[in-house]
């Protein structure tokens, strides 16, 4: 019995690192507070480089479409949109997906890295 109680506490441990982690990789800036957890949220990434680009569930989209997308997803119960941007992403993009979350009816919440103890 205490076998499994352990490895139910390793598994929920070990877990908690993977519930943002969609397929693109970004690097979060680093906060000591941390997301509670959220009743089917709406991933946004937003990757750095030479052109930004933004993800929604796991594709690339512009703006535009973004703001066709969200408004398609079903309103009923909470709407939580959480923007998982790279710290080197412009902060205007950034500004402008969360106020495209906001303008839809979202709960805008941003994306970071735990800070290490």
């Amino acid at each position: 019995m205490v076998n499994v109680l352990v490895l139910v506490l390793a598994f929920a441990a070990l877990s908690q690192n993977f519930m943002l982690s969609p397929g693109v990789s970004v690097a979060l800036p680093a906060s000591p507070y941390a997301l509670g957890p959220q009743h089917n949220p709406q991933i946004i990434s937003i990757a750095a480089g030479a052109v930004p680009t933004i993800y929604f569930q796991e594709s690339r989209v512009t703006l535009e479409e973004l703001a066709r997308r969200l408004a398609a997803v079903p309103t009923e119960g909470e709407r939580t949109l959480i923007i998982r941007a790279d710290q080197a992403a412009p902060y205007e993009m950034v500004s402008q997906v969360m106020h495209l979350g906001l303008e839809h009816g979202y709960d805008v919440m941003m994306a970071a890295a735990p800070v290490a103890r």
